[in-house]
């Protein structure tokens, strides 16, 4: 197979446009970005056919209009080690200034305001010890749900994202990395990777040069320990961003009951339909959380009646609709 041609398309890129619309270009950095988070300005550039210095123009006006950020995510499965996704219902007065509070702690990953803003959805990163007592309730809390999360379904390295149809088949084969087949069995790491994923969790392109920095490494030992996370499907990257400078869409936390004998095919099944970003198994009376994203309202009422329904398995279906995305790392 011979190499890729670049597709080319005509662009001038003079300066940032005032508009906050994203145009084609937008669209397809971050489809790209999708495909490979750490992927470099000159490689994207090549791929869609303009220079290096125009995609890092872009990349900069994706930061300041949609809060772009890619980050380094693991899945963490080491004993005594978790994530939990915690509902919190509360007072409507309350809900703000709790999600506000519980951002700033470093143990949550993503903290959002639900269900017309009577709730505070969190994802809480937790080793050896109690969940709830690192939260320090207040009586304006009425009701705590605590679910810890057991296995994340996703199809290849885009199942975590909002996928954006953007690049021609031949692009997205540019770009794509081999594919990673993550285990179920829990992975044990050395300490030494805990300074090398927390710097990739504040910023998944940090460069080589600073990781090796941070760790005490050469800059090739630690491109193959990048690799070899990736490989043994502990470390991938996710592009967050404000889906509102797409569409003007919004998320909605579909909680599933599911029987326990259909869980993983429901959570495969589920991750292969567009409007799905995310799903996960967790404890609980749900043991199935979806996070979901439609455009205009219509959409969420087509889906639960002909999407959802067309799944074998599921039982109850309740919709959290998210308010406000407070701290987002990452999907739950």
């Amino acid at each position: 197979m011979g190499p890729v041609r670049p597709h080319r398309h005509r662009v001038h890129d003079r300066g940032l446009p005032r508009t906050r619309r994203l145009d084609t270009l937008d669209l397809r950095l971050l489809r790209a970005l999708q495909i490979d988070g750490r992927a470099s300005f000159s490689r994207i550039g090549a791929v869609l056919g303009v220079s290096d210095r125009t995609v890092a123009r872009r990349f900069q006006r994706l930061c300041t209009l949609a809060n772009l950020r890619v980050v380094g995510m693991t899945d963490d499965r080491r004993p005594g080690g978790g994530r939990w996704v915690v509902r919190l219902g509360c007072v409507p007065d309350a809900a703000e200034s709790l999600a506000d509070t519980l951002a700033r702690r470093p143990d949550t990953v993503y903290v959002a305001v639900a269900s017309g803003g009577t709730e505070v959805v969190c994802g809480v990163r937790v080793g050896d010890g109690l969940v709830l007592d690192r939260l320090q309730l207040s009586a304006r809390v009425i009701s705590v749900s605590a679910h810890c999360l057991l296995r994340s379904f996703y199809r290849g390295p885009l199942g975590r994202v909002h996928r954006i149809a953007a690049l021609t088949p031949e692009q997205e084969a540019a770009l794509r990395l081999s594919p990673v087949e993550p285990s179920d069995r829990p992975t044990r790491r050395p300490a030494s990777d805990d300074v090398l994923l927390a710097a990739l969790r504040r910023d998944g392109r940090v460069p080589l040069t600073e990781l090796g920095q941070v760790t005490g490494q050469s800059e090739s030992a630690v491109r193959r320990r990048l690799e070899g996370l990736r490989s043994a499907g502990v470390l991938h990257y996710t592009v967050q961003l404000d889906h509102e400078q797409l569409d003007h869409g919004f998320r909605v936390l579909l909680w599933l009951t599911v029987a326990p004998a259909h869980l993983t095919r429901v959570g495969h099944e589920l991750v292969g339909h567009h409007e799905v970003s995310f799903a996960a198994a967790v404890t609980g009376d749900s043991n199935i959380v979806v996070s979901t994203h439609f455009a205009p309202h219509r959409e969420l009422y087509a889906y639960l009646i002909s999407g959802i329904r067309g799944v074998e398995g599921i039982g109850r279906v309740e919709i959290s609709s998210v308010l406000r995305q407070v701290k987002q790392l990452a999907h739950p």
